[in-house]
């Protein structure tokens, strides 16, 4: 329990202090007019209170990841939360600030058009592609796996009945303006979220399962053998470092009303995904007696089992019902986000003005008969690339940032270093991964060390050791 509790704290700290380090790096501008009001559409431009858009930045940002990522990365011990408060603090609240801060310099842009300006036209054409590909098949993802959960709760309900229904919200979400829906509904489905995760802690400390009764720091348990280096650092994403977060970012950016306001909702809702995560790996290796014994229940039904198991032995039915829905709610939140980014990367990219509905639909129907179209296909060969694609961008977007930085000629470190480490946590998993080189364990790590470095060395000749005369500026 105390080292729960710590890393909680750790959090918070870290919220406070390295939060604060990093906004006046970046060097905020109070006075400046931000997209909201400069570029006000009352579609997806529209200025909202600063609470709303941090409950909104929870749920876009989520997904499944800050669960499932967690019960599979409790299988490999209590170094799981230590990955979730470090790369939370230092890696993935610095990617979401300058995803979403970049994307306010930039009147809003997407990732793709922020990744353009600082790091050139064929960086641009390929992360355009890139995201699109990414959010069409998360968005399908986060179809799918919402119906399946619903379906085990009504069994009497086909999936098929979940899926349109979930495409039809979808659909609705991507074309309303941003404050009918997602404006409206998110603050509520946020608490709810945030109080059933909570209600499944403190039912696990008043149960008779012990709160982390593995504490051994120096062993790897997971019971496949499966390296931490480099497998926790991609099977743990959403809830220390992701990539999916830079593309829903600029969703925020587009309604945040004054700079001042980016810590907390980019910044402070990683945090806030990062204590989610500490309960569900908590909670992973808690309520089971060993790893082995979850991952018997991850093998028979997915992390989705557990979701379930969990759930109901904590809380009852009616308290599990509810804090599944409560799970269920990530999915959804994300899939809708998902596919309203990807209109708004298409609309960037081929320039069509989103501000009348005619244009929005125009986009809209061909991408969801698309997202139709994939959820039929068996896609599971592609989607096994999503954890290296995911990280992938994630570290793409803090060189991104890095380079921004050392132009301005400010402390880069805060961005090159966390950037230097998932590109070696990359390298060495395409390397030795079955659906990347095969390479023998030892050679990859070799290999993605020699690739971090070589991408280091390129930044600080290019950029990091250059002493600019007049260093770049945002124009107000």
């Amino acid at each position: 329990m105390l080292l729960f509790l710590s890393c909680v704290a750790l959090l918070i700290a870290g919220y406070v202090i390295y939060g604060t380090i990093v906004e006046k790096i970046f060097g905020i501008q109070p006075e400046r007019q931000t997209p909201a009001y400069a570029l006000e559409d009352g579609v997806d431009y529209t200025p909202m209170p600063k609470w709303k858009l941090i409950f909104i930045q929870v749920l876009d940002i989520a997904g499944i990841g800050p669960i499932f990522g967690p019960i599979l990365g409790a299988l490999y011990g209590p170094q799981a939360l230590i990955w979730i408060v470090i790369g939370c603090i230092f890696a993935g609240a610095v990617h979401d600030y300058f995803s979403g801060m970049l994307s306010v310099r930039n009147n809003g842009a997407s990732i793709p058009e922020v990744v353009g300006e600082y790091m050139g036209m064929s960086a641009r054409q390929v992360m355009r592609i890139f995201s699109f590909v990414l959010l069409m098949l998360v968005g399908v993802v986060f179809v799918l796996s919402p119906a399946k959960l619903l379906h085990g709760l009504t069994p009497g309900i086909a999936t098929g009945w979940y899926v349109a229904a979930i495409f039809a919200y979808y659909f609705l979400a991507t074309i309303l303006p941003i404050d009918k829906i997602i404006g409206r509904f998110y603050p509520l489905l946020g608490a709810l979220l945030l109080a059933m995760t909570t209600a499944l802690f403190v039912a696990l400390f008043v149960s008779p399962h012990a709160v982390l009764p593995n504490l051994d720091f120096a062993v790897n348990t997971h019971p496949a053998g499966k390296p931490i280096w480099p497998l926790l650092f991609i099977t743990i994403s959403c809830s220390a470092l992701s990539g999916f977060h830079s593309t829903q970012s600029p969703l925020m950016a587009r309604c945040v009303k004054n700079e001042r306001e980016g810590r907390s909702v980019f910044y402070g809702a990683m945090i806030i995904e990062g204590v989610i995560g500490l309960i569900w790996c908590t909670l992973g290796m808690s309520f089971y007696e060993n790893p082995a014994a979850l991952q018997a229940v991850i093998s028979a039904g997915s992390p989705a089992a557990v979701v379930a198991e969990v759930s109901n032995g904590l809380l009852g039915p009616i308290g599990g019902a509810l804090a599944i829905l409560a799970v269920i709610v990530l999915p959804i939140t994300s899939g809708d986000t998902a596919f309203r980014s990807t209109r708004l990367i298409v609309a960037e990219t081929f320039k069509m003005k989103q501000t009348k509905s005619s244009s929005r639909l125009l986009i809209a129907i061909p991408l969801f008969a698309l997202g139709y179209v994939i959820s039929t296909q068996n896609f599971s060969t592609i989607w096994r690339y999503f954890g290296f694609s995911n990280q992938a961008l994630a570290a793409l977007v803090l060189w991104t940032s890095a380079v921004y930085l050392a132009q301005r000629a400010k402390l880069h470190w805060i961005a090159t270093i966390p950037a230097t480490f998932m590109t070696a946590v990359c390298a060495t998993f395409i390397l030795n991964a079955k659906i990347g080189f095969n390479l023998d364990y030892e050679v990859s790590v070799i290999g993605g060390l020699v690739f971090a470095a070589a991408a280091f060395a390129i930044f600080m000749v290019k950029y990091g050791l250059r002493k600019a005369a007049s260093p770049v500026t945002d124009n107000a």
